[in-house]
C-alpha cells in the first residue's frame, strides 16, 4: 500500500512539474507583473486594437528554442523551452542567454487549425521580431522581414495540411550593434546609457481566417476644420465594383458613413465633432466592410480620434505648436520603455499601460517615446487615456559624430547604400503601423547626431510619407534648415542655446536628476545619472527648481520639454520611477503641480 501511495505521488509530482516547464530565469529585480505571467497564455489581449477581426488565435506561449552558428540547416532537435513572446535575452523568457552576431536563433511550435476556418486563408501576423526573420510553415519556406519593430503578415494558406498539426519554425540572425540596423539602446556590452541586446520575437505572434478577399491596412486622416475624416482601405482579392463602406460610431450610435469603390479614399462627414486630447480623448468606433455582390467579405473594427496638430506665429512672433487649434505646451518624459525582467517586452498588458497613466499623473501631457517603437497596444492606450506622442526612429549605425557649435550644415554620417535602404523601409514601416493613431502628433527621424545622414531629405520624406504629423528632424543632433523644429538638449538644467524665428523652439532633453534606491537597482555597485542626489526631498526640490528655471524660458521661445525620464533604466538611475516600478522615487504631488504650473504657462 505505501509503494503505491509512494508511486502515485511520485507520478502527480511529475505530472506537475511537466506541467510547469518554465520559470523566470536569474536573479534580477523584477515588476510587481512579472508574478502575473501566464506560462500557458502570456499577453492575451488582441494585439491589434486599429484592426480588430473577431476570430482569431494566439501563438503566444511555450515554444521550442536552439542556438546554432550561423548558416545551419533547420535544427531537428532543441535545447529547451522560450516564453514567446519575451526576448531570450530576458528573465521572463525563461531562458536568459545571449545569442549574438556570430548565432542564429531558432523557434519552432506546432498548432491545429480550427475546423470553422476550412475554406479561408490562413494569415501568421507578428507583432515584431529583432531583427532579421525568415519563416517556414511545415518545412515550407513561407517569407521573411527584416525590421525589428514592426508587425508583419504572411499568407501561410498553401503551406498547411489537411487536418493535421502544422508545424511553425522561425530562424532570427540579429547583430546589435555589430551592424547597420536600427537598434535603439541595444548593445552587446551593457554599461552607462546602453542596455541589454534584444534577440527574436518580443511581440505576440497570432493567426487570423480571412476570405478571399479582405481588408489589408486602413489609413485615417482627421480633418476637424472640414468637419470629416478620409479613410483608406487596401484589400487583397478584390475586384472591380467591390465597395468599402466606412461607418463611424459614438457610443454604438452611427454618426457619419461613406462609401467608395475599392482602391479609393472616402471621406465620412462628422458634424460637430467632438475633439480628442490629453484632457478629453474621445474616441469615435470605426466599422469598415468589404462588400462584393452585395455580401459583407471581410469586416473590420478600428476607432479614430478627431484631432489637428499645426504651427502658427503667436502675437510675439514665435512659432508655437497648436492642438486643435489652440496654442498648446508640449510637456512630457522621455520614456524609453525597457523592462527589468521583459526588457523590450512589458509582463502584462496592465504594466505596458501602467507607465502611461502615471505620466499622465504625474502631470504631463506628452510622451517622447525614445529610439524604441513599441507594439500597437501601446499606442492604443495613449490614445485612451490620452497623452500625446513623440516618436522617435530607434537610431543605429555608427556613434555619433557631433560638429560642435556648428549648428547648421554639419558634417554628417556617410551610410552605406544598404544602411540607408534599410533606415528608409523601417521607418515607413513605423510610420505605417502608428499612422492612424490620433495621440502621435511628432515624428523624430534622429537622435542627436545618431547614425544622422542626408537630414533635409530624410525630413521630406517623412513630411511627404505622412503630411499629418509635425517633423522633429533631429532631436539634440546636427541642425539643417529644414522640418517643424529646432531641438536642443541640455543636462542638467533647461538652457536656450539659440532660437530659430521660422520653426517651433523644443528643449528635447534635459534634467537626469539621479537617485540610487537599495534593493531597486540593476547593479549594487555601477550606478550612473547625470547628477545624483541622496535622498527623495534633494531630488524632488531639485527637479522643481529646473522647472522654474523652464517656465522662464516658454515666453522667450520654447514650446515643448522633454525630462529625462519616465523610469531608471538597468544602471541609469535618473528616473522619476525605479526600473521595477514599485517605487515613485520624487514626490508625485510636487512634481504635478510643478508640471501642470510648466503646462499653464502656455496659453
Amino acid at each position: 500500500m505505501k509503494k503505491l501511495l509512494f508511486a502515485a505521488i511520485t507520478a502527480l509530482s511529475c505530472t506537475f512539474l511537466a506541467a510547469q516547464p518554465w520559470k523566470p530565469a536569474g536573479e534580477k529585480i523584477k515588476t510587481q507583473w512579472a508574478d502575473k505571467v501566464d506560462p500557458n497564455n502570456p499577453l492575451p489581449e488582441y494585439p491589434r486594437p486599429q484592426m480588430v477581426r473577431a476570430d482569431w488565435m494566439n501563438l503566444n506561449g511555450l515554444w521550442d528554442y536552439a542556438i546554432l552558428p550561423k548558416g545551419n540547416n533547420i535544427p531537428s532537435t532543441h535545447q529547451g523551452k522560450i516564453l514567446v513572446p519575451f526576448p531570450i535575452e530576458s528573465s521572463l523568457s525563461g531562458v536568459q542567454k545571449t545569442v549574438g552576431e556570430n548565432n542564429e536563433l531558432w523557434y519552432q511550435r506546432n498548432f491545429t487549425i480550427p475546423s470553422n476556418w476550412k475554406n479561408k486563408k490562413v494569415i501568421l501576423n507578428f507583432g515584431a521580431v529583432d531583427w532579421k526573420a525568415d519563416i517556414w510553415v511545415n518545412d515550407i519556406k513561407v517569407g521573411s522581414h527584416q525590421g525589428g519593430y514592426t508587425p508583419f503578415s504572411i499568407d501561410i494558406s498553401a503551406a498547411l495540411l489537411k487536418d493535421k498539426s502544422q508545424k511553425l519554425t522561425v530562424r532570427v540572425w540579429d547583430p546589435t550593434d555589430a551592424s547597420f540596423q536600427p537598434r535603439g539602446k541595444q548593445v552587446r556590452n551593457p554599461q552607462g546609457i546602453w542596455y541589454t541586446a534584444v534577440t527574436g520575437i518580443w511581440q505576440t505572434v497570432w493567426l487570423e481566417p480571412v476570405e478571399q478577399s479582405f481588408i489589408q491596412q486602413i489609413k485615417t486622416v482627421p480633418n476637424i476644420d472640414g468637419g470629416n475624416i478620409t479613410v483608406a482601405a487596401q484589400t487583397v482579392g478584390a475586384s472591380y465594383g467591390d465597395i468599402i463602406q466606412v461607418n463611424m460610431l459614438d457610443n454604438g450610435n452611427v454618426v457619419g458613413t461613406s462609401k467608395s469603390l475599392v482602391g479609393q479614399e472616402t471621406v465620412v462627414s462628422i458634424p460637430n465633432a467632438k475633439l480628442w486630447s490629453p484632457e478629453s480623448p474621445f474616441l469615435y468606433d470605426v466599422e469598415v466592410e468589404l462588400i462584393h455582390n452585395g455580401v459583407v467579405s471581410d469586416k473590420i473594427k478600428s476607432y479614430t480620434g478627431m484631432r489637428k496638430i499645426s504651427t502658427k506665429v503667436d502675437a510675439d512672433g514665435i512659432v508655437r505648436m497648436q492642438l486643435n487649434n489652440k496654442n498648446y505646451f508640449h510637456f512630457g518624459p522621455l520614456d524609453q520603455g525597457w523592462w527589468p525582467d521583459g526588457l523590450y517586452t512589458a509582463p502584462t498588458d496592465e504594466a505596458l499601460a501602467y507607465d502611461i497613466q502615471k505620466t499622465k499623473d504625474f502631470g504631463f501631457n506628452m510622451i517622447r517615446k525614445h529610439v524604441k517603437a513599441e507594439p500597437a497596444r501601446w499606442y492604443y492606450h495613449c490614445d485612451k487615456l490620452g497623452i500625446l506622442v513623440w516618436q522617435d526612429m530607434p537610431s543605429g549605425d555608427a556613434n555619433p559624430r557631433w560638429q560642435m557649435r556648428n549648428y547648421f550644415n554639419g558634417l554628417e554620417l556617410q551610410r552605406s547604400k544598404a544602411s540607408e535602404n534599410n533606415f528608409i523601409q523601417e521607418w515607413k514601416e513605423i510610420m505605417d503601423f502608428t499612422y492612424n493613431n490620433p495621440s502621435l502628433v511628432v515624428r523624430v527621424p534622429f537622435n542627436e547626431a545618431w547614425g544622422q545622414f542626408k537630414t533635409p531629405e530624410i525630413v521630406e520624406m517623412t513630411k511627404t510619407y505622412d503630411p499629418s504629423r509635425l517633423v522633429n528632424p533631429a532631436s539634440g543632433g546636427n541642425h539643417y534648415d529644414v522640418g517643424d523644429m529646432l531641438d536642443m538638449h541640455n543636462y542638467p538644467d533647461p538652457v536656450m542655446g539659440i532660437f530659430d524665428a521660422k520653426r517651433v523652439n523644443v528643449l528635447g532633453e534635459y534634467g537626469g536628476l539621479g537617485l540610487v534606491v537599495k534593493d531597486h537597482i540593476w547593479e549594487n555597485n555601477r550606478n550612473w545619472g547625470y547628477v545624483q542626489y541622496k535622498s527623495s526631498e534633494e531630488v524632488t526640490n531639485a527637479y522643481v527648481e529646473l522647472t522654474e528655471k523652464l517656465k522662464r524660458l516658454i515666453p522667450f521661445g520654447y514650446s515643448a520639454a522633454v525630462y529625462t525620464q519616465t523610469t531608471d533604466v538597468e544602471i541609469e538611475i535618473n528616473g522619476l520611477m525605479t526600473y521595477d516600478r514599485k517605487l515613485i522615487k520624487l514626490d508625485e504631488a510636487k512634481i504635478k503641480n510643478a508640471n501642470q504650473k510648466v503646462i499653464a504657462t502656455l496659453k
